[in-house]
């Protein structure tokens, strides 16, 4: 007796070539109703071209100089940390990916440095980022400011010798410092003592930014009229250096105060500020590279604003290395591995808006 054609299962061509095609199928089903985007949520920053270019492959992004190094990526780890065995280890591995990626690196305050090498360990990455990729140590304004009153910048030489650093950036933190109990007081303006600083180190390379509350329109348009090798812009957004010493703080200072951590400027508005800038000054900007830092959580944040801006630009981050760089190192490749094919992927296919 013949069987019931009914109770066979028949297996199509299709999916004889492709065996995921019944389940993937079955699942497009059942999730089709949980996938619908709102109009309310659309991202509405780009133009999303699809006909125009096939999927990117490994290694796409076009090689690129910036502070006189091959870049691979429009990418940059802002400055961390030192003084603590979790900083060596967050150090190194950022420092591993650099050189795995294409990408430099800013370090944290380096102050320690300039008395004595206990701490040296901490920030001792030239061998793992290499040589062809920038690495900048970092000191506060404060502590520029000291230096130059006291004759001791040649301290500032020794201190990138022992790294091996490229040059130097110098954080300008006016808020962090009046809201730290052991901080600073700076007795004239920063942008005085940056500026005597370029003019005794005119052969130092020196990037300029704030620590996340971001910079307005003089600040910036001062800054661009300096020759320095970029502006760092540590927006607000990220992490909050005056928020963070407010939590370090007595309660009461800390209800007092707790409103100037909302004081700054986003990432966004400063890449608006800088394109005016760009415009109001002309030929009078001397610093024409920019580091894009300050809430910039993911690839699509970094990508959109690096492209908005119309000068020269890479994205800074912080947090978000943090986060996936304080145990093995496995961890953060596939972090940044995810985000170097998210960049990939939409610089083929997506479009900023103007």
């Amino acid at each position: 007796m013949k069987g019931n054609p009914r109770n066979k299962t028949i297996t199509t061509s299709s999916e004889s070539k492709d065996p995921t095609a019944a389940s993937r199928k079955k699942d497009h089903i059942e999730l089709a109703f949980n996938s619908q985007i709102g109009k309310g949520l659309l991202d509405d920053r780009f133009y999303y071209e699809p006909i125009l270019a096939g999927h990117p492959e490994s290694g796409s992004w076009p090689a690129f100089r910036f502070l006189d190094k091959s870049f691979r990526l429009p990418m940059w780890v802002s400055s961390m940390t030192g003084g603590t065995e979790m900083a060596r280890i967050i150090n190194h591995n950022l420092a591993r990916a650099c050189k795995d990626f294409g990408f430099g690196m800013g370090l944290g305050s380096c102050r320690s440095l300039l008395e004595n090498d206990d701490n040296l360990p901490d920030f001792n990455v030239r061998s793992l980022i290499g040589d062809d990729l920038p690495l900048y140590a970092n000191l506060g304004i404060a502590q520029i400011e000291q230096l130059i009153e006291k004759k001791e910048l040649y301290k500032v030489e020794q201190l990138l010798d022992k790294l091996k650093a490229d040059g130097l950036i110098i954080h300008v933190n006016p808020m962090q410092e009046w809201l730290q109990p052991e901080g600073d007081r700076f007795k004239q303006p920063p942008l005085q003592t940056i500026m005597t600083f370029l003019e005794k180190m005119d052969n130092m390379p020196v990037i300029v930014k704030e620590v996340g509350q971001g910079m307005g329109y003089r600040s910036l348009r001062a800054l661009f009229q300096l020759p320095l090798a970029a502006v760092d812009f540590a927006a607000n957004g990220g992490t909050n250096f005056a928020k963070l010493e407010m939590l370090r703080s007595d309660d009461q200072k800390a209800e007092i105060y707790k409103h100037l951590a909302m004081i700054g400027h986003s990432a966004e508005e400063m890449v608006d500020l800088t394109n005016q800038i760009q415009v109001d000054l002309g030929d009078k900007i001397r610093c024409r590279q920019v580091i894009i830092s300050g809430g910039v959580q993911h690839f699509l944040h970094g990508y959109y604003l690096t492209e908005k801006l119309n000068l020269p630009a890479i994205y800074g981050q912080a947090s978000a290395f943090l986060r996936h760089a304080q145990g093995d190192y496995e961890t953060l490749y596939h972090y940044i591995d995810a985000q170097v094919q998210g960049l990939e992927l939409a610089n083929a296919f997506l479009k900023v808006k103007a």
